[in-house]
């Protein structure tokens, strides 16, 4: 433990400062502290408190704790909805807290939402008595700042990375021991209709751009086309393993950042142990509070900024659904918003919203109006480009009538002559839509 002595105590004895009423801060994604989980669950099963609110981000692993069995001992509030609390926040045993991730750290810092304890994972603390958060700073820093007890699991696994993950001990009130590593995240190989997406949006990414991107196989697809572009920075939210072999080529390096140059900047991390790996010990990367990295302010004073995020939905006047399928919530609003606007308010940015056109069903993803409770997340004021594997339209300064020639145009076929018809109802023959209707 270098030079540091720390009193460790057992995840049992420190999780027995929870009382009835708390509000708890789960660190998130790979972070999740499992031991401190388990513990709590086992005290939550014993009826030794009752009403106890959680709170995270998107969480790896399991979460016992949103199950029906802890009905009225805990309920999860969280600010979005990972796969592994899905269904419980679908039936009802747990409940979404709408807010933009750049915003989560403020629901702390403002008292909107209390935090009584903070439950983290940390690296193990260096000759100063610094130990980091590792992969996941988000909302958490606020949960150190505020709470009124923070936990921490000491895990050598955990890496050392730099900006706002270095916390001094003095911080923290209990340490808890635990070297379990830390969950990975695997992605698929993106499927033929993926990477044409990826080539449309990476032909929309300039040299000097600064990325930021979701998760999943679209992302990839699109990283995995940028090998010929030079001097790329990376400001988001999160990133992958997917940077990594830009990095290694010299093509992602930072150099035409304006802000924070030279260095990537992230909030937190999901991927394989080569991303822990990565930014490990890693000057070159700032993990930073999400107040921080998804300040569409902060976001702009970056040049080419290039935002390309996901829908679940999106309507022939540019409406994106990106939280639910219908009334039922799926995810979250994320940072979409944050991104979209920060990439717009830049000097040469590029807000992108990508999407395969159909679900895997073969459903038309793009529709007339939106499922009856859907969430618009990114509004059509704010919608600039939008890609399908059928290609990419820039719908931005564009009036109804054009949008909806436009998106219709990188529906799927099959969907085309159905949108067709919807768009001609709606703004009737008198308007232009007619005569784009009437050539086919």
């Amino acid at each position: 433990m270098m030079n540091m002595q720390i009193k460790f105590t057992t995840p049992e004895e420190a999780v027995k400062v929870i009382k009835s009423g708390d509000h708890i801060h789960l660190s998130s994604v790979a972070s999740a502290p499992q031991c401190l989980i388990k513990a709590m669950c086992e005290r939550g099963r014993n009826k030794e408190f009752c009403d106890v609110h959680i709170h995270h981000l998107h969480t790896e692993g399991a979460a016992p704790y949103s199950e029906p069995e802890f009905e009225g001992i805990f309920q999860l509030d969280s600010f979005f909805v990972g796969g592994n609390v899905r269904k419980t926040t679908q039936a009802g045993y747990a409940d979404y807290i709408p807010i933009f991730l750049s915003e989560t750290q403020r629901l702390y810092r403002s008292g909107a939402v209390p935090c009584n304890v903070a439950m983290i994972q940390v690296s193990t603390p260096d000759k100063h008595g610094y130990v980091s958060l590792g992969t996941s700073v988000d909302a958490t820093l606020a949960a150190v700042e505020t709470a009124d007890h923070v936990i921490a699991v000491v895990n050598r696994h955990v890496p050392r990375s730099f900006g706002d993950a270095m916390i001094h001990v003095s911080m923290i009130d209990l340490f808890v021991e635990d070297d379990t590593p830390l969950e990975e995240a695997h992605f698929t190989t993106p499927n033929e209709v993926e990477v044409k997406i990826g080539k449309y949006c990476a032909e929309l990414i300039e040299d000097g751009a600064t990325l930021q991107m979701g998760i999943g196989a679209i992302p990839n697809a699109v990283l995995a086309q940028l090998g010929g572009h030079k001097n790329l920075g990376i400001h988001t939210e999160m990133f992958a393993d997917g940077v990594l072999p830009l990095v290694e080529a010299g093509v992602i390096n930072g150099a035409a950042k304006n802000i924070d140059k030279g260095k990537m900047v992230s909030t937190f991390l999901m991927g394989s142990q080569k991303v822990y790996d990565f930014i490990d010990d890693n000057p070159g990367v700032l993990m930073m509070d999400v107040g921080y990295t998804n300040d569409p302010f902060i976001i702009a004073k970056n040049d080419r900024v290039t935002a390309i995020n996901s829908a679940l939905q999106v309507d022939i006047t540019g409406q994106v659904c990106a939280d639910s399928l219908g009334t039922k919530f799926y995810s979250g609003v994320g940072g979409q918003i944050d991104f979209i606007y920060g990439a717009s308010l830049s000097k040469g940015g590029k807000a992108i919203i990508a999407m395969p056109s159909v679900t895997n069903k073969g459903v038309s993803k793009i529709a007339p109006i939106l499922t009856p409770g859907a969430g618009v997340v990114t509004t059509r004021n704010h919608i600039h480009w939008f890609v399908t594997e059928h290609g990419a339209v820039d719908l931005y300064g564009k009036s109804l009538q054009e949008r909806a020639r436009l998106i219709i145009s990188v529906a799927d076929p099959s969907a085309r002559e159905e949108l067709d018809r919807a768009a001609f109802e709606r703004y009737g023959s008198h308007h232009h839509y007619i005569k784009s209707y009437m050539k086919k």
